[in-house]
């Protein structure tokens, strides 16, 4: 493909990489510069569209595409997010191949102007007068939404008036027709007090800050008493400004009007192979206009404060040695090292949330390069992969043969267990069993997992085969204490590391330990913990829906007078099913399981098809008699 030649391995392995989040993208050439910047909800998909031989594509998109060399993309929260940036990168760093967005056009805002009852109103303009903004939004419609909501439910003025308490002293402005018309209460003919006037504008900001809870409370308020007094238009009225409330989605920090110059720095360490990702963010005049991350190699042990003053030193230097005023960080660097700058650790508010979206890239960018590890060297990310797993789990060997059980029955009936077997982190599914619980009657998940555990371990003891690293066993701590004592019975509680995993919120427990340990969230070794309770889950419940299924057709066989259990199997064998059993003959039946107990099985099915024996005409008719094998 010829839009292909020209790309590296690099850049393959960098777009099959890719999130299927939403997020911008940015394609450089040969010399570093950005020539494009794009937008998607799913950024896999959408970049990988570029690289696939169409016919749709544009002449420019084709010459585009043949000077890509590298890579980049930032992941947000939502499209809209996704938007968001997109405009403003495109504004800053100007792309050649970005036709769209390079004028100095911005999303528009709502602001509240700061003026004797203030106004609310649409602009795309940001003037520093001590107005507060509250946006920015993707769509006019959603914003022309929004004025609409706030002007249909409160009162505000819209004229250009110098309402100053002077001048409504004086009495020099008369009401006008929005006031006439129940759009305005008159606060320029003094007909509105301003304290009435600014907490009607309160409750505005909340509103627009995504505190919907009290214009919500009002709106049903009065669509009830609208509704109550049969004034059903208005009650619709009412009704569709909740649903456009419900609709308002809460600001971005992506674009903020309350964050101006900063820098944010965020730190993600990996003890299992010593090292770390710190990401970085740059706002400029509450817009971010550039995000990365870099990797380090810090070593074991190594203090986080140590690592985050190397970090935001070594980006600095690649940001020519500047960094803002004020820098957001997740904890204060070492004292002294920059001077000139206010270092803030955020508890609320929009740094907050813009470190966690500082945060959250890191993170992002840490799994893309385990992929891209499993990828390349599948055998340096399993020796990675399963020493974290030691040290998390408190191990003395590597949990190379894993060993998950699980229990299923309905109330005590067709217990079952499932034993799934994880080598090198990855399910051996050649190695799964299932069990039937023989000696267990009720409901009683203990016995059953003791009774499951001992005869998985007793037969691989008399058969010399190899004992896994660790069991899992789904459940809390008395599936645990079962599967541990059954253990101790054979000896092997020093041999078999065990844990137990709680459903609720994914508790690990440990032996002769009561308090539950919790594993990072985030961490892989939780991760293949979950996947084998899934599997276990999975492949439990699917043999217990079986053996179901097959007793209840048995059932229906084992109904038949003179049909046990052998000859109910014969048939099943034979036939497959109790619908292929009802068409058979009873020549065909016969041949399966004998002419006497084919004759009842074909009776059973038909009785209601069989026409009545023919009677004698007597004075006195004898009753219809039932044949003996009939049920």
């Amino acid at each position: 493909m010829a839009e292909n030649e020209p790309h590296t391995p690099s850049v393959r392995e960098q777009v099959a990489l890719l999130p299927s989040t939403p997020g911008v993208y940015q394609f450089l050439n040969r010399a570093g510069e950005i020539i494009y910047v794009g937008k998607a909800k799913n950024l896999k998909k959408r970049v990988s569209s570029y690289f696939m031989e169409s016919r749709d594509h544009a002449p420019k998109i084709r010459v585009m595409v043949r000077q890509i060399a590298g890579l980049r993309h930032i992941d947000v929260p939502t499209e809209q997010d996704a938007l968001l940036l997109e405009n403003s990168l495109i504004k800053t760093l100007q792309p050649r191949y970005n036709t769209m967005l390079k004028d100095d056009k911005t999303y528009p805002w709502i602001v509240v102007r700061n003026e004797p009852f203030p106004r609310v109103m649409s602009t795309r303009r940001l003037v520093r007068d001590g107005s507060q903004y509250f946006g920015p939004y993707s769509s006019v419609t959603v914003q022309k939404n929004m004025l609409e909501l706030i002007h249909g439910i409160y009162q505000l003025r819209t004229c250009s008036l110098n309402l100053s308490p002077e001048a409504i002293a004086r009495g020099k402005y008369g009401v006008c027709l929005q006031y006439h018309i129940g759009n305005c209460k008159g606060p320029c003919a003094g007909r509105q007090s301003a304290e009435d006037y600014a907490a009607d504008i309160e409750r505005i900001k909340k509103t627009l800050r995504g505190d919907l809870r009290s214009t919500r409370e009002f709106l049903q308020r009065q669509m009830t008493e609208a509704a109550q007094e049969l004034n059903f238009e208005a009650a619709a009225h009412f009704k569709n400004r909740l649903a456009l409330l419900d609709n308002y989605g809460s600001k971005s920090v992506i674009v903020s009007a309350t964050l101006q110059r900063m820098d944010v720095f965020s730190l993600l360490a990996d003890e299992t192979d010593g090292t770390a990702y710190c990401n970085y963010v740059k706002v400029v005049d509450g817009t971010v206009v550039n995000s990365f991350t870099v990797q380090l190699s810090v070593g074991a042990g190594a203090d986080e404060k140590e690592v985050l003053s190397r970090a935001i030193s070594d980006i600095s230097e690649k940001i020519s040695g500047r960094l803002a005023r004020e820098v957001i960080v997740p904890l204060l660097p070492e004292e002294g090292l920059f001077e000139g700058v206010k270092f803030t650790v955020p508890v609320r508010g929009d740094r907050l949330k813009l470190l966690e979206f500082s945060q959250r890239s890191a993170r992002l960018y840490r799994l893309e390069k385990l992929k891209n590890l499993e990828i390349k060297n599948p055998e340096k990310h399993t020796d990675r992969l399963m020493e974290a797993m030691r040290k998390a789990l408190h191990m003395d060997v590597q949990p190379r043969h894993i060993e998950c059980f699980d229990n299923s029955n309905l109330q005590g009936t067709y217990p079952v267990a499932s034993c799934v077997v994880f080598r090198d982190g990855k399910p051996s599914r050649r190695e799964y069993r299932h069990f039937n619980v023989k000696t267990v009657v009720g409901p009683d998940d203990f016995a059953s997992m003791r009774e499951i555990v001992g005869r998985r371990y007793s037969r691989l003891l008399e058969e010399g085969a190899d004992l896994p690293d660790l069991i899992v066993v789904d459940g809390g701590k008395g599936q645990l204490s079962a599967a541990y004592g059954v253990l101790c019975e054979l000896g092997l509680e020093h041999r078999i590391a065990i844990v137990g995993l709680a459903k609720r919120i994914e508790e690990i427990f440990f032996p002769n330990d009561p308090m539950p340990y919790y594993l990072d969230r985030t961490g892989e070794p939780l991760k293949v913990i979950m996947h084998l309770r899934d599997e276990a889950h999975r492949f439990g419940i699917t043999f217990h829906r079986n053996k179901r299924s097959a007793g209840f057709v048995r059932t229906q066989l084992e109904e038949i007078e003179g049909v046990g259990n052998r000859t109910a199997d014969l048939l099943l064998r034979r036939f497959r099913s109790v619908a292929r059993i009802r068409k058979a003959s009873e020549e065909e039946l016969a041949e399966t399981v004998g002419a006497a107990k084919a004759r009842k099985v074909y009776a059973h099915f038909h009785q209601d098809a069989t026409p009545p024996p023919p009677q004698e005409d007597t004075e006195s008719p004898q009753p219809l008699s039932t044949p003996d094998d009939a049920v």
